[in-house]
């Protein structure tokens, strides 16, 4: 659906644009309520639409007009589609207006869901969740084609490291108050230059960059991923360590142990390499963590969003066991122990 030319800016509101995409579709005599619902970290604004003879809709309102056919998420929606994985469809847009009708998966996140779930749904949800990564990763090294954004992009140094740095920047000092003399600043950039520099170095596969339980939503008994429209090249672990290393989700290690056993088995690798996957596993969660304790403390001091303060702990805890578990992090635990007294 298109409509005509029109200028999208403050002259003309979330709302408004709103009753015009739904007029221009035929739908607003059918909607009966709009339900603005919370947004990401993103300059989007979200709404339900719910109607009184079907399925609702909810509509991402972009800040101006959008090309649809450049977006990312419109592109890697398509890569997914193809696969498949599920993902949420898309129904309608208008670039003139900046809204895109995407299908409503409800409210119930992977993070919600298994909360309330019992040991065995708890395993079975996560098994498929597992699955799901494999697919991407074998069926997206067979739809590889430069018209597809994700494969024009990976997870190189400068990507990895920037990330640590992030950390370094945003956790460390801004939010921990951490004020590091130049040696041991120089220090931690060795040891983050020597992971970045491993991680990037290893072969890399279709990944979705941020695949945890907050991305992943429970739909009529179904699960589907969402936010996927940063997907990029990277270490075949990358996913998984997002998932089982979750910043929102404790699990327990025998969990872990047994989710991995489960990825290897579909990948179909030999049970002699397990050992070296679980050392390339552990290195990904170490920046993984990292990297999340940075956002956590970007939004924390510099967006005044205190949301995250409860899921640091756990992400601590993380990275603790894993600097612990091998003796080449034994300067960078020494480094961040100096100024994080939960890793001592």
């Amino acid at each position: 659906m298109e409509v005509g030319r029109l200028e999208v800016g403050s002259s003309l509101d979330a709302r408004a644009r709103i009753d015009r995409f739904l007029a221009g579709a035929g739908l607003q005599a059918r909607a009966v309520r709009i339900v603005p619902l919370t947004g990401d970290a993103s300059d989007r604004q979200y709404f339900r639409v719910l109607f009184r003879d079907g399925p609702s809709q909810v509509l991402a309102v972009h800040p101006g007009p959008l090309q649809f056919d450049a977006l990312p998420f419109v592109n890697v929606a398509r890569l997914f589609g193809a696969m498949p994985v599920p993902v949420p469809q898309i129904l309608d847009h208008s670039d003139a207006l900046g809204v895109m009708a995407l299908e409503d998966l409800g409210d119930v996140t992977l993070q919600a869901h298994v909360g309330a779930a019992s040991a065995a749904e708890h395993a079975a949800v996560y098994r498929e969740a597992v699955g799901f990564i494999t697919t991407v990763q074998r069926r997206g090294g067979e739809l590889a084609s430069p018209g597809y954004i994700p494969y024009g992009i990976a997870f190189d140094v400068e990507k990895l490291m920037w990330e640590l740095q992030f950390f370094a920047k945003h956790f460390l000092e801004a939010y921990r108050g951490a004020a590091p003399e130049a040696a041991a600043r120089e220090a931690l950039t060795a040891e983050f230059d020597a992971i970045a520099e491993e991680l990037a170095s290893e072969p890399r596969v279709l990944c979705h960059r941020d695949y945890h339980s907050r991305n992943l939503m429970v739909h009529d008994g179904k699960l589907f991923i969402i936010d996927f429209q940063d997907a990029r090249m990277g270490p075949d672990t990358y996913d998984l360590a997002s998932l089982l290393r979750d910043s929102y989700v404790d699990f327990s290690e025998t969990q872990v142990d047994e989710l991995i056993a489960f990825f290897l088995a579909r990948r179909g690798a030999p049970e002699a390499g397990a050992r070296d996957f679980r050392r390339r596993f552990d290195l990904m969660a170490v920046q993984r963590n990292l990297k999340a304790l940075g956002t956590f403390g970007f939004q924390t001091t510099s967006r005044g969003n205190t949301v995250y303060i409860q899921y640091i702990p756990r992400t601590l805890n993380y990275v603790r066991a894993n600097l612990a578990r091998y003796e080449r992090f034994g300067r960078l635990r020494d480094l961040l122990a100096e100024h994080l007294v939960e890793l001592r």
